[in-house]
């Protein structure tokens, strides 16, 4: 039994009672125990700790898996009968935990993979019951707009982690204002284009709404071209469909206007103020890359651009389904070689493993590269540990990663008039990669577009000291999004997790800033030159002389 199959231990923020050993000191010295394989002084611990107050499912859990492993089966039963009693409701991990491999034949078994089943679906009904689950319908009813915005307000109210960084907001005053607004929408697209800009007044990344499938290819289709705020202007910056070419769209045009309407004031009127985001850098890129052309696939929209020599053209811009989009994604991962024998490594998403599986894959012929440049501009996250695997080959150290802390609401303290606390969690520690050691210069370059898990991974290796971080600050927004559904087939999420560096250094609301800010210039946009990568080569070369 591997120590990663002991359900991990938390610690709270709070400040506790000074005990002669408190419960979370009992708890790790269980785990210390469970370590050494001292199953029996373990399963004790964990009881002990229970006893002093530490209620959480977990050292329930781990109390129940230590008496299994020392034979003692009915305490073993016992404690993961109050496992579960007290919410514990992970049925496939208890399932294929070798720990509880002991207990398989126990005619009680059956009944307790049952009662975790059926634990696990009492939550999730009292969470998310079908009763706000409604279908799609072209408009929903009142009581569903009202229930689902409801819905929208108490999740943030009790869930959302950083309404410190919003404290100018009133979110109970912004519920009241948005009541007679849903009831007066004329639609469901209306209702959750609504629901849309109430969250983004959370200023947060990982707060959003998503309408329903049915109308996908209402809100959120978009051309097969990209454009982006550079040097103040908003130019085309890529361009997926050939045909756009031949029509007289290139890469540096400039987007002058939008409907007969200058680009920047239609962008403020009807893109910025339902984009949900943490910093200026990444509210900019939602508004004027991800967002400027959503809308109705069966529209064309008028606009006017010029070309760099300022000769200005109309051009109908048409969306593409939503579906497509697919088509026009970036690979997981990309291996190219610069001069100088520099590896350029783009990572452009953690979405699934493959960014670090075809780097494990080419690592062989990387470790010959005089330099590794790491590209994540363009990674909009995914799984962390889909970076750190990355990592792993860059040190012969244990590599610390993000602290953070969630939101602890405790209903009893409130009635006493205590203020609510963190419950956290300090920096946790990846090991190196035994088979594998880069130990040559490493850059790794960033942009606005740099978010999320892929923030995770530059804070990890900025707090390495491993190279350089060149290009622009990140999007500034990561965490553990909370899903929850609403009327007629929506969804939304709040953020439930506040990240940190390993010391305590704010990144979100901020971004994580360069060692080395360069910014994409529009002349070499024109010319082809990537302002970002050739100042990392540069600085790159100017270290090997």
């Amino acid at each position: 039994m591997t120590r990663s199959t002991l359900l991990p231990l938390l610690f709270s923020l709070l400040t506790v009672p000074c005990f002669a050993q408190n419960h979370e000191e009992l708890a790790q010295k269980a785990q210390d125990a469970y370590n050494r394989k001292d199953y029996a002084n373990s399963a004790t611990l964990f009881s002990q700790a229970i006893k002093k107050g530490g209620l959480d499912a977990n050292n329930y859990y781990n109390a129940a898996c230590s008496y299994a492993l020392a034979g003692d089966k009915e305490n073993a039963f016992k404690f993961l009968d109050q496992a579960i009693r007290n919410g514990y409701v992970n049925t496939a991990h208890l399932k294929e935990d070798s720990d509880l491999d002991p207990l398989h034949a126990d005619q009680r078994w059956p009944q307790m993979v049952a009662n975790s089943e059926s634990t696990g679906n009492r939550l999730k009904r009292f969470w998310d019951g079908p009763a706000l689950k409604t279908p799609y319908k072209p408009d929903l009813t009142t009581n569903e707009k009202v229930a689902g915005l409801s819905k929208l307000w108490s999740e943030a109210k009790f869930s959302f982690v950083n309404f410190d960084l919003v404290p100018e907001l009133d979110w109970d005053s912004l519920y009241m204002a948005y009541l007679p607004k849903v009831t007066a929408t004329k639609s469901t697209a209306e209702y959750y284009t609504l629901l849309t800009a109430m969250v983004a007044q959370l200023h947060d990344g990982h707060s959003n709404v998503n309408g329903p499938g049915e109308l996908s290819n209402t809100l959120y289709a978009r051309p097969a071209f990209r454009t982006r705020l550079v040097e103040d202007k908003v130019v085309v910056v890529t361009i997926w469909d050939n045909d756009l070419r031949k029509q007289g769209l290139k890469e540096g045009a400039e987007l002058l206007e939008i409907k007969g309407m200058p680009v920047k004031e239609y962008a403020e009127k009807y893109v910025r103020p339902y984009q949900s985001a943490s910093t200026s850098q990444d509210l900019d890129t939602r508004t004027y890359e991800y967002a400027l052309f959503c809308g109705p696939l069966d529209s064309v929209v008028n606009t006017v651009f010029a070309d760099e020599k300022g000769k200005r053209f109309n051009f109908p811009v048409k969306r593409i389904p939503v579906a497509e989009n697919g088509k026009y994604t970036r690979p997981a991962y990309q291996l190219s070689w610069l001069k100088d024998s520099i590896a350029l490594v783009a990572l452009n998403t953690f979405a699934s493993d493959e960014a670090a599986q075809s780097f494990l894959k080419d690592f062989d012929v990387i470790s010959k590269a005089s330099a590794i440049i790491f590209d994540v501009r363009n990674n909009g996250g995914g799984s962390s540990d889909v970076g750190y695997e990355v990592l792993r080959c860059l040190t012969r150290d244990t590599i610390a990663t993000s602290s953070w802390y969630t939101r602890d609401y405790r209903p009893a303290y409130r009635a006493w008039g205590n203020s609510e606390g963190r419950y956290g969690y300090g920096s946790g520690g990846v090991t190196p990669n035994e088979k594998y050691c880069y130990t040559k210069p490493v850059v790794v370059l960033t942009s606005p577009r740099t978010f999320s898990a892929a923030e995770d991974f530059a804070v990890a290796f900025d707090a390495m000291h491993r190279g350089l971080i060149v290009g622009e600050p990140t999007g500034g927004s990561t965490g553990q999004p909370m899903f929850f559904s609403l009327p007629g087939g929506g969804n939304a999420r709040v953020c439930a997790k506040h990240d940190t560096y390993p010391d305590g250094k704010e990144f979100v609301g901020v971004g994580i800033q360069p060692g080395m800010v360069v910014k994409p210039t529009l002349g070499d946009l024109r010319k082809g030159k990537d302002t970002v990568l050739e100042a990392a080569i540069a600085e790159l070369r100017k270290k090997s002389k």
